[in-house]
């Protein structure tokens, strides 16, 4: 293209009567104080629209909308009235109220309720094309990208006074007439008109104007016209639409001039991912049509931007489109940010203001309820019996937790029981499962449909002292299998680092300079408000990352309404770090440095579910020792097709599975790859040997360790723990069985665990004879009472202990390694009356969210 395509802009408009916030049919009387073809009757007598003039770049169709809004506010606020710009308002006047005319009145008598209940506004971006062949062309290629345009418009969550449940019911209520949705199936010019002609002649229409496809030829310009969207209550959200419009346009004829097929997706899959967008807006997933596959919204528009990156740069706009549409994810959905509004105090009032604040480029300013009532449907019966993070003692919801329990409250049980069957069918439908034990059955993953919340001031702290601790985890690690000063220093004593169940002499393999605790997964407990405590650190494969993220996208898509006002730190950035952590093991100026693979058992391991969904998001094959080939040179993966060297495992792999394991030559390979690692072949992450750190007997000596190698004070504390293997203290655990938790160190999903005070004189004989045969074999801890946190079930909600998987990337970095907190968090929920939250005990999950 040489010459730069011009663009411009319809926008509809709700007029509202700023007493009441309802719609007002007053168009009349607010166009007769507007001058000039920029603004005209809609078909409703509440609403109204403008028309930019044409523009040549992003920057002037911005100051035309805002100059237009301005000009509309300013002729509306001496009547009383103000305009909104949304799909739709949540309060509209009673009665029919058509605009004059013969055209409006002839569609009122064919089509019905169908005009009657028009009560909503779109926006429409027209663009330059060079003739009308060219334009049938155009639509045709762009109609695929459509449903991720209105997803980032989606602005009508409520519908008459009642939430609809979707993001963009304006778009469900002009699906009804005949001729809306993805455009026909016609190649030319002549082809268009042929069925325009056809439909005309039918009765089903009665002028051209009346065909209402997502996107269309316009019927009187040499322009493109794009249909699809919601009105937007922030200007930028236009912007952001006719740039990537624009830009759409720039690539369908680009392709149409390299003689490119027309794309092959079904109309039928184009209504459906138009109606996933319309559901759930930038708040839940959205329908990738290759594959077809569901994929988050940062994902699809990251990746529409980035494909377009070409045009945008030819027509200047790259900068300003990334920008504006990081800016729009950052925020989410206008329909959310309207239920945000709503959920202050449950006020219609309160959304038409912000609506009001935000079409004129304002910051609505909002006072927040002094308290927040409990919920009478859902929390009645609830009575927790320790902390609970989400009730006080008093039984009233805590202001964080305000927002959820409106919104849950609107759901009640039994849409919350149909949220849960819906669950548990996208469970099934993803395949999101795991494995109790071998020649077990596979079961759906116990996911709660009520989120945690962590506040940012609470994560923060958390983060200082999780990246401590890992940081003297690590330090540790090396130490010991090196030069042994902490031991030699008598910090830590030698048995408790020789009789270590994870102690393994292929911990000595690892280059001195390697980053050994890659993926760190910290186990935390609270007992109180602010009081947060490490109950177990898991440094060999920790799982839980993909589950987490899966969480989140289960949740979101059943109940795409949860939105909190702050926002929520999101998860689609956490794959790529992970990959980041592993590739900065590798050496970049290497050929093939970024040749990394996760390393997994197969089918057969508990969390291949999470395996397959980590390699996937990585970008990564997901390889078993039987597709590995070691050799002098390096590690190869030859079961794939091409053989090629790996620079980097990520080990998902239990260490002494690996050892047992035979390569693609029959050969044991554990041994092999360990020998690649010692010679710098190839890196392991997470290291071999990594377990002489994270059993429950070296766990008590973690604070020490903070102290000794990092000469800071701990920032996280541990759970009061008692090694048995000292004389003293096992005589003090004898003696207080009954009080404590017994746990044995080489336990871990919970296994071999007696909680004193729930056990009968039997189980605490039996406990008493094992730790006086094995000393060093257990440890014991002061009984901590979990916090508890509403958990749905069995059609109520009910207080259910919880703790908190956090998960550490550790990056090389130079010398010594880069730490981050990654916000993928995993809660993880105790059956009722236990507090043992392992699934393999019967323990589930919730999403978790870490506030902005």
């Amino acid at each position: 293209m040489t010459a730069l395509p011009l663009l411009g802009a319809e926008e509809e408009f709700h007029v509202v009567d700023l007493e009441s916030r309802r719609s007002a049919p007053e168009v009349d009387a607010l166009l007769a104080r507007l001058d000039g073809a920029e603004f005209a009757p809609e078909l409703q007598r509440s609403l109204v629209e403008t028309n930019s003039p044409v523009c040549a770049t992003l920057d002037d169709l911005r100051h035309h909308l805002r100059r237009l809004r301005a000009s509309l506010e300013s002729a509306a606020e001496p009547l009383g009235l103000g305009v909104v710009a949304a799909g739709t308002v949540p309060l509209t006047h009673e009665g029919d109220a058509i605009s004059a005319g013969a055209r409006f009145e002839r569609m009122q008598h064919e089509y019905q309720l169908l005009v009657s209940e028009q009560h909503i506004c779109g926006a429409q971006v027209h663009v330059d094309v060079p003739d009308r062949d060219v334009a049938v062309q155009v639509v045709r290629r762009v109609a695929p990208y459509l449903p991720t345009l209105l997803a980032i418009s989606a602005s009508s969550p409520y519908w008459r006074g009642r939430d609809s449940g979707y993001a963009s019911f304006r778009s469900m209520v002009w699906s009804r007439w005949p001729t809306a949705g993805p455009p026909g199936n016609v190649e030319t010019a002549a082809d268009y008109d042929a069925m325009v002609a056809e439909l005309i002649a039918s009765g089903t229409i009665s002028d051209p104007g009346m065909v209402y496809f997502d996107i269309r030829p316009s019927s009187h310009l040499p322009t493109v016209e794009l249909r699809v969207c919601d009105a937007c209550p922030q200007v930028d959200d236009v912007v952001l639409i006719a740039g990537l419009f624009r830009a759409l346009v720039g690539r369908a004829r680009a392709d149409l001039d390299a003689g490119l097929p027309l794309p092959a997706s079904r109309h039928e899959l184009l209504r459906a991912a138009s109606w996933r967008a319309a559901r759930s807006g930038l708040e839940g997933d959205l329908v990738d049509l290759v594959g077809p596959s569901l994929v988050s919204p940062p994902l699809v528009v990251g990746q529409l931007v980035d494909h377009l990156r070409p045009q945008l740069e030819e027509l200047g706009d790259w900068e300003q489109v990334l920008e504006l549409s990081q800016a729009a994810l950052g925020r989410g959905s206008a329909a959310a940010r309207q239920r945000r509004a709503y959920g202050r105090r449950g006020e219609f009032t309160d959304v038409v203001d912000a609506l009001l604040a935000h079409t004129q480029g304002r910051t609505p300013a909002f006072e927040p309820p002094a308290t927040v009532p409990r919920s009478p449907a859902l929390l009645t019966a609830y009575h927790p019996t320790a902390f609970d993070e989400a009730v006080s003692e008093g039984g009233t919801v805590l202001p964080h937790y305000g927002f959820l329990f409106r919104a849950l409250d609107r759901m009640g049980p039994r849409g919350m029981v149909a949220a849960e069957s819906a669950l548990r069918t996208e469970q099934r439908a993803r395949g999101v499962t795991f494995r109790v034990a071998d020649g077990e059955p596979d079961r759906l993953f116990p996911l709660d449909l009520v989120p945690r919340i962590v506040t940012a001031e609470e994560w923060s702290g958390l983060s200082a002292g999780l990246a401590q601790r890992v940081r003297a985890l690590e330090a540790f690690v090396r130490d010991v299998y090196g030069e042994r000063r902490i031991v030699a220093d008598g910090v830590v004593p030698a048995a408790v680092v020789e009789n270590a169940p994870g102690w393994s002499r292929l911990g000595k393999l690892c280059p001195a300079d390697a980053v050994r605790i890659a993926v760190a997964g910290i186990d935390l407990v609270r007992d109180h408000a602010d009081h947060w405590l490490v109950l177990e650190d898991n440094l060999r494969v920790p799982s839980g990352i993909g589950y987490s993220i899966t969480s989140r996208r289960l949740i979101r898509s059943v109940m795409p309404d949860l939105e909190p006002p702050a926002g929520v730190v999101g998860l689609e950035p956490v794959p790529g770090r992970l990959r980041s952590a592993l590739l900065s093991a590798t050496e970049p100026d290497e050929p093939g440095a970024d040749e990394v693979a996760l390393l997994s058992q197969g089918p057969a391991d508990s969390a291949y579910f999470e395996h397959r969904l980590l390699a996937d998001q990585m970008g990564v094959p997901l390889v078993t020792p039987r597709e590995l080939q070691v050799t002098e040179e390096g590690v190869y993966l030859v079961g794939t097709g091409a053989r090629r060297r790996l620079s980097a495992l990520y080990r998902r792999i239990d260490e002494n599975a690996l050892m047992a394991a035979p390569g693609a030559d029959q050969r044991l390979i554990g041994r092999a790859i360990g020998n690649a690692v010692a010679r710098g072949k190839v890196a392991l992450l997470n290291a071999l040997g990594n377990g002489v750190a994270d059993d429950k007997l070296v766990y008590a000596y973690v604070p020490e360790m903070i102290t000794y190698y990092l000469d800071e004070p701990v920032l996280l504390a541990n759970v009061p723990t008692y090694p048995c293997v000292d004389a003293d203290r096992r005589a003090e655990v004898l003696d207080r069985l009954d009080q404590l938790v017994l746990k044995p160190v080489d336990g871990y999903g919970g296994q071999g665990i007696v909680i004193g005070p729930h056990a009968d004189r039997a189980e605490l004989a039996e406990v008493a004879a094992a730790i006086r045969a094995d000393p060093a074999g257990w440890v014991a801890q002061d009984l901590v009472a979990l916090s508890t946190h509403p958990t749905f079930s069995e059609g109520k909600l009910e207080p259910r202990a919880v703790d908190l998987r956090a998960f550490v990337l550790q990056s090389r970095h130079g010398d010594g390694a880069q730490v981050e907190v990654l916000p993928a968090a995993l809660s993880r929920v105790a059956p009722a009356g236990s507090m043992i939250v392992n699934s393999s005990r019967g323990g589930g999950a919730k999403d978790t969210w870490v506030l902005r």
